[in-house]
């Protein structure tokens, strides 16, 4: 079982390596010279926020949520690439290079989903 967990997070931390390689070249700028590193490394940081920080977050946030008919999951996506893009040096972004990648990292997230069956189901 934790093998297959394992196994699975690797997986989604290639999918959003990729992800962050494709939103950081389209709607960043990168000072320093970019390398794989920085790709895999945003991708680690991005898994990691997203599957700790992003449900404390989403369920702190719940009233907002069901008031905005959960139209602030989009701010919530944005605060994660910030957040991921913030523990990179030399990544800069603008706010509509952020909401651009939420909704790029939400489709490929959608879709790995999609493709990977969960390590809970049996």
């Amino acid at each position: 079982m934790i093998k297959k967990q394992a196994l699975v997070f690797l997986l989604r931390c290639c999918a959003s390596s990729l992800g962050m390689w494709l939103c950081i070249s389209w709607f960043g700028h990168v000072s320093t010279p970019a390398d794989a590193a920085l790709f895999v490394s945003a991708g680690i940081i991005f898994s990691i926020i997203n599957s700790v920080v992003k449900p404390l977050v989403k369920v702190m946030v719940l009233p907002l949520a069901i008031v905005t008919m959960g139209v602030s999951t989009i701010l919530i996506n944005v605060g994660m690439i910030w957040l991921t893009l913030h523990f990179l040096s030399g990544v800069e972004m603008s706010f509509w290079g952020f909401v651009a990648s939420s909704v790029l990292m939400s489709l490929i997230n959608g879709l790995v989903n999609l493709i990977m069956p969960s390590y809970n189901k049996q």
